[in-house]
């Protein structure tokens, strides 16, 4: 287990650089938000403070420099006008479409030896152990407040 939690760590802190990378004023968790809200085609902020168990005010702070940036804006929702939907922006689109292509490359490189068997068994245990825990890896801990 120690193995495990040191090495997802790492994942982690190489995915965090990776986002800086991206984009020097973009932090990873408004990263994931734009990425989100491309990924569902619109949503609304409170759709991704529910996703992310995230606080209102940490998303709207997150989304409020993505649209200082120009890379998020907001449309009426066809069904009530009443209701503001976030889209991504043409440069928050560019913004995803280079990281996602940096992350292939990345990918590609890090992988090329690993054999076709080896790749279909690590997809195999990632999705695995992301929808063992839906809520998160501390969801199943006490609320520490």
């Amino acid at each position: 287990m120690d193995v495990i939690q040191r090495e997802l760590t790492a994942f982690a802190r190489r995915a965090r650089a990776a986002a800086a990378r991206v984009h020097p004023e973009i932090p990873l968790v408004s990263y994931t938000l734009l990425s989100h809200i491309e990924e569902r085609r619109g949503c609304r902020a409170t759709d991704l403070a529910a996703h992310y168990l995230l606080d209102k005010s940490t998303v709207s702070r997150q989304l409020a420099g993505l649209e200082k940036l120009g890379l998020v804006e907001h449309r009426p929702a066809p069904e009530d006008h009443r209701v503001q939907v976030l889209h991504p922006t043409e440069a928050g689109l560019a913004v995803l479409a280079t990281a996602q292509a940096n992350r292939l490359a990345a990918y590609q490189q890090r992988l090329k030896d690993w054999s076709g068997e080896d790749l279909a068994r690590f997809a195999h245990y990632l999705l695995r152990y992301n929808s063992a825990d839906p809520g998160g890896l501390l969801s199943g801990l006490p609320d520490p407040r």
